[in-house]
């Protein structure tokens, strides 16, 4: 009964800790290819490379007023045109143990490619489950969402780490399924792989 009784209370432990934020593929702090609703603090810088199918996509976000972030997105294709995205949100309402987070935001600003207006919700669950859900217009098509469940948490409480903490992602982004894992290699360093679009990925990202 006591380890089952210091379980529950990692694992609700594991839901009030601050997210460290990581940047999506399309810029924004996301999963794959969706955002969440969280957003960079104060002083908070984030960079990331992902490598796609097609090329890349180099990334870079901060935190420039209270409860805003604006960051760019810089895709270089082979043998395509190459492209640059503007993406700013706001954090409308902060998440707490009861409530979730709420966001908006706009990717590609300057409609480069394709506009897209969005508004996502998040919350964190006992046991490391975290769950995303958004309306959106442009590439949204619609509705999005997506799931998170962290592996691991109690090593990384307690220091016994038999391999890094790592969160399972799966994503609908308003068009397809895409399936990915982020590592939490040491911390704000993440080594992120999946399955977007079709294609494999593989991406690196570090938040401050």
């Amino acid at each position: 009964m006591k380890k089952i009784m210091v379980g529950l209370t990692c694992s609700l432990l594991m839901t009030t800790m601050p997210v460290l934020a990581a940047p999506s593929v399309n810029g924004s702090t996301g999963l794959i290819n969706t955002p969440t609703a969280d957003v960079l603090r104060g002083g908070q810088v984030s960079v990331g490379y992902y490598h796609l199918k097609d090329g890349g996509v180099g990334t870079f976000n901060t935190n420039i007023a209270p409860n805003l972030e604006i960051g760019v997105a810089a895709f270089r294709y082979d043998g395509q045109k190459n492209e640059s995205y503007v993406n700013a949100k706001f954090g409308l309402v902060p998440e707490t143990i009861m409530t979730p987070g709420l966001s908006i935001g706009v990717e590609d600003m300057a409609n480069r490619g394709q506009r897209s207006l969005y508004a996502v919700a998040s919350k964190a669950l006992p046991f490391g489950f975290r769950i995303h859900a958004g309306t959106g217009n442009g590439r949204f098509n619609g509705v999005f969402g997506g799931i998170e469940k962290t592996i691991n948490p109690l090593s990384v409480l307690t220091g016994n780490n038999a391999f890094p903490a790592t969160t399972l992602i799966a994503e609908y982004d308003g068009k397809v399924m895409n399936y990915g894992a982020r590592l939490s290699i040491v911390p704000g360093l993440k080594l992120d792989a999946g399955v977007r679009n079709h294609d494999g990925y593989i991406g690196i990202s570090f938040t401050n």
